[in-house]
């Protein structure tokens, strides 16, 4: 096997670099790679169907957690989630508050309700979608969750039954 080393490749105007079919480009192999501004790093999910109860008006985890760690302190990462939420309430005026944090840091919360006449089935079922584009600055494991608190409800589930799930995605975007 031959080594050919060359500072840089280049091309002319409207012609592509290709490698021959079959065969492999491994960039990681000698050192380190620059992607794009916009080029997905790593992606990591969970998908988590645990019944968490949630009583208190303070918010409290409701076991939906994900951790990444980013190569760059310039890296974005993208943060979707999709929560299963169900609220009991005694007194018809059922509501939600959900939050979505990294470490102690809110970054984005939604408050879910619903107020419905007397008479009515005055449990609230929801998919609560989050997405959130974050900029963390930090090459250390960064931890993501979702919490929610009682404001209203007499109860918050997260995940009701063993039919029920929440999922979370992190991705490493790079900055």
């Amino acid at each position: 096997m031959s080594t050919l080393t060359v500072k840089e490749l280049s091309h002319p105007a409207g012609e592509v670099i290709k490698i021959a079919a079959g065969k492999t480009l491994d960039l990681n192999s000698q050192g380190n790679v620059t992607m794009p501004t916009g080029s997905v790093l790593q992606v990591v999910s969970v998908k988590y169907g645990t019944s968490v109860t949630v009583t208190s008006g303070t918010y409290q985890d409701s076991g939906l957690t994900l951790s990444i760690t980013p190569t760059s302190t310039n890296s974005k990462i993208m943060v979707l989630a999709n929560v299963d939420v169900r609220t009991y309430d005694s007194a018809f005026n059922a509501r939600a508050d959900v939050n979505l944090v990294r470490g102690s840091t809110t970054l984005n919360n939604t408050f879910l309700g619903l107020y419905v006449n007397a008479g009515t089935d005055n449990n609230f079922y929801a998919k609560q979608d989050f997405m959130h584009l974050d900029s963390p600055a930090t090459t250390s494991s960064t931890t993501y969750k979702v919490q929610g608190k009682v404001s209203g409800a007499d109860t918050i589930r997260f995940n009701d039954d063993a039919s029920t799930f929440s999922t979370i995605t992190l991705m490493e975007i790079q900055g």
